[in-house]
């Protein structure tokens, strides 16, 4: 294992430091319990927004904090989810007076913990609605969920609901708006080599130099099949043939297509993906109105990518238009 490190148990810590020092102008960093908030929050009258999970997946979350997208992001161990006693105070400190959505990714410890932390919340005061992202067509169950897993979709549920809750949507107003999201958000991702997690010091899984695993999950969790390695084109046609026809794509629609990377998978590479994937879904008769390609949910150093298709309607595509100034994403 090599990797620019110094201890294997500090290493959430240092990354989480460094980030709040490089940008300064948009977040500020609690150490202990260890979150990441707005730097001009918490805004009064708006909606809050608090994300997170298990270190490992940057930008997701803490380079989505900033105005137009998440007021806190709670980062855990590595693959591992934050704790209540993290949560909670978080979602207290971004508590505008209109109360605090929290954006769930679906493993079971992430829903279990946030829970937990919004039942303390209520307990001071604070109104907290929760949505569960859920848009990995891979898989109906794995080791880590009940039901589908949340990958790459929730970049456009953080952005979407954040938009919404910028314009002064109540909490109920942004839940809707996020859970119409999830409901129109479908991913799908592809492994052709594992990642390694800093204090395990070996990979995640095993994959032999001719082999590709097709569904897999942001944390190494298994896929839908082994296959022989294959071209480009062929591979993003196992990622988005199974998204469009979860998504139920007839013709007509407006959609974004997202081609994320898995974190150690080249631009050059994204782009070939992503040229094959806007081919299908033309020819299935889906304009893509919008796109996105790039590292945004990773899973450390792995080697791979996912499709993620989000169809729009008018409110929603305003929505994703609307200005967003975070670390990751801004226009």
């Amino acid at each position: 294992m090599k990797k620019l490190i110094n201890d294997p148990a500090r290493v959430v810590d240092e990354s989480v430091d460094g980030f709040g020092l490089a940008h300064a102008d948009l977040v500020r960093v609690h150490r202990d319990p260890l979150f990441v908030v707005r730097a001009d929050g918490p805004v009064q009258g708006k909606v809050g927004l608090v994300s997170g999970g298990g270190s490992g997946h940057e930008p997701l979350h803490a380079g989505f904090v900033g105005r137009g997208m998440l007021d806190a992001a709670v980062p855990g161990a590595m693959f591992t989810s934050p704790t209540p006693d993290a949560i909670a105070p978080a979602t207290t400190a971004v508590d505008g007076g209109r109360g605090v959505l929290h954006i769930v990714k679906n493993y079971t410890g992430d829903v279990l913990n946030f829970e937990t932390a919004a039942e303390l919340s209520d307990a001071e005061g604070v109104t907290v609605r929760a949505v569960v992202v859920n848009d990995d067509v891979a898989v109906e169950d794995s080791l880590y969920t009940a039901g589908r897993r949340g990958v790459a979709g929730t970049v456009a549920v953080e952005k979407i609901a954040g938009a919404a809750a910028e314009r002064g949507d109540d909490l109920d107003g942004v839940a809707t708006v996020a859970e119409r999201v999830i409901a129109n958000v479908r991913s799908m991702g592809v492994a052709l080599a594992a990642c390694t997690v800093p204090h395990a010091g070996t990979p995640s899984f095993e994959l032999t130099d001719e082999e590709i695993e097709i569904g897999i999950g942001i944390h190494g969790e298994p896929g839908r099949r082994r296959i022989p390695m294959a071209p480009a084109d062929e591979i993003t046609a196992l990622l988005t043939n199974p998204v469009m026809d979860d998504l139920g794509l007839a013709g007509g629609e407006q959609v974004l297509l997202l081609v994320n990377g898995m974190g150690g998978t080249p631009l050059s590479e994204l782009y070939v993906v992503y040229r094959e994937s806007r081919r299908l879904l033309e020819a299935r008769g889906a304009t893509v109105a919008r796109s996105l390609v790039g590292n945004y949910v990773t899973s450390l150093e792995m080697q791979g990518a996912s499709v993620t298709v989000l169809r729009f309607d008018d409110e929603l595509l305003s929505l994703w238009d609307a200005p967003v100034h975070t670390a990751a994403l801004r226009w």
